[in-house]
């Protein structure tokens, strides 16, 4: 993996105490930054699932289970969750902040920062290089700045509301395509077989109809593949806020259109796609995808 050292983004001696989108960036950049700097630091699963040191077969230390057996969570999670909530309460103290390791809620006219402190931990545990450090800031449910670091490419994505979105600095545009049959779609699975089952048909249904499916594993980084252009279209059922709060910024200020699931406050689109299907795609592709998704079932899924 890519170890290169990763400096913090500098911070403006207003940005802590302004609501504007731009600073909050900046903020958003300097913590996830720090989070993989950190993250560097922290043991490495990949190395201690393949030497447990004795320990029993598929147990590795530091990592537990949440929903399923598959759905796991790292010490690596819980510490990096904890050094960015700590920073949040350094730079931006009273600041909400809810975080997929240890809730929270958010508070109705004032920032709330949305953190996911590795989205990808499956691919964490196994050494695969695609996991991300995701943290937005939002006020009423609405995204207003974000960003997301990539640790083993050394990548960082972000964008403010109204601003664009960039990667490493270059400004992100997603595709021009308009074939749905040249349509390259990402997604995911949930962490329930049997709503797997019912992924897998969906999907199955699907492929006929586009180039080809990808799953990196991250819905985070896949979502950035479409800001990019990489990938002309994400759809996944059952994606939590954390997951995409950033992400689906940084993807509609490079011109995506974007779906996201309901979410409190804020009820999912009268669309026939269901609560909580996320879809982020190129816009000349999104209303073919839309249709369908319908036309498959996506709301029974």
């Amino acid at each position: 993996m890519n170890d290169r050292s990763t400096t913090s983004p500098a911070v403006l001696a207003d940005d802590v105490r302004s609501d504007d989108p731009e600073s909050l960036r900046r903020l958003a950049e300097r913590v996830v930054t720090e989070a993989v700097a950190h993250l560097r630091g922290l043991p490495r699963p990949w190395e201690q699932r393949a030497d447990p040191a004795g320990g029993p077969p598929g147990v590795v230390p530091g990592v537990s289970t949440k929903s399923t057996p598959t759905d796991v969570v790292t010490a690596s999670d819980t510490a990096l969750e904890a050094l960015v909530r700590e920073r949040l309460a350094q730079l931006r103290p009273g600041d909400p902040v809810v975080g997929e390791e240890t809730g929270g809620t958010s508070q109705g006219g004032v920032v709330t920062w949305v953190v996911d402190p590795i989205d990808g931990t499956v691919n964490f545990l196994y050494g695969l290089p695609w996991y991300a450090v995701s943290l937005a800031a939002t006020r009423d449910g609405e995204s207003l700045a974000g960003a997301v670091a990539e640790p083993a490419s050394g990548r960082l994505w972000s964008a403010a509301r109204g601003a664009g979105a960039t990667c490493d600095g270059r400004p992100l545009r997603c595709s021009a395509e308009t074939d749905l049959a040249l349509t390259m779609m990402g997604t995911g699975f949930a962490y329930s077989p049997q709503r797997r089952v019912r992924q897998a048909a969906f999907l199955a249904g699907m492929l006929p109809g586009i180039r080809d499916l990808r799953r990196s594993g991250s819905s985070a980084l896949d979502v950035c593949s479409v800001a990019a252009g990489w990938l002309d279209a994400y759809l996944e059922h059952g994606t939590n806020w954390w997951d995409w709060a950033a992400s689906t910024l940084i993807a509609q200020e490079a011109g995506a259109v974007v779906r996201v699931p309901a979410r409190p406050g804020h009820p999912a689109a009268d669309d026939g796609l269901g609560p909580d299907v996320l879809l982020v795609a190129a816009p000349g592709v999104s209303g073919q995808l839309t249709a369908l998704a319908r036309e498959l079932g996506a709301a029974e899924v």
